[in-house]
């Protein structure tokens, strides 16, 4: 099987992903007008943007503070044994309470946060995932964090163009 060539974007294409990242609730009319399209024509790119599936899905933005107060932990993890990722990335996708993890390179594995009710949960969490042998987590150094600075709220605009085709 060929794998399918995402679409060349355009200006508009561009103009479009920006909107609907910074609101992601307008409407097709809206849309439209601030793309300089008529609405059918509009329908149409976004529908290809999701079916090419460079718009994955549109979800709405929680103020978590205003219904608890959780603490937001930033997790750098290091495995003794690259052979156990699989595993390790397998048993993270399981827990809630990791919102984000990312492998890296260098001296740490993985960064992960992980949002929890409080510390002691995020410190039990973190202890079994230590204690377990299968794992072969050798360390992880924790974050806790005071305030946000600058929230991801959009890719910016000069890397929804594609150039390295």
């Amino acid at each position: 099987m060929v794998a399918r060539r995402p679409p060349a974007l355009d200006r508009v294409d561009i103009n479009i992903l920006a909107a609907l990242q910074r609101d992601g609730r307008s409407t097709i009319q809206k849309l439209a007008e601030r793309v300089g399209l008529s609405p059918r024509a509009c329908l149409e790119r976004v529908r290809r943007l999701e079916a090419a599936k460079i718009i994955t899905g549109y979800q709405a933005v929680i103020d978590i503070a205003h219904l608890s107060r959780p603490i937001n932990v930033f997790a750098e993890i290091i495995l003794d044994k690259q052979a156990r990722q699989a595993g390790f990335e397998q048993r993270l996708l399981r827990i809630d309470d990791v919102v984000e993890c990312w492998q890296v390179g260098g001296t740490v594995d993985y960064i992960a946060r992980f949002v929890c009710p409080d510390l002691a949960i995020y410190e039990a969490l973190t202890t079994r995932l230590i204690e377990d042998p299968n794992l072969g987590v050798a360390r992880i150094i924790s974050h806790v964090a005071l305030r946000p600075i600058r929230r991801f709220a959009g890719y910016p605009e000069s890397l929804l163009a594609r150039t390295n085709d």
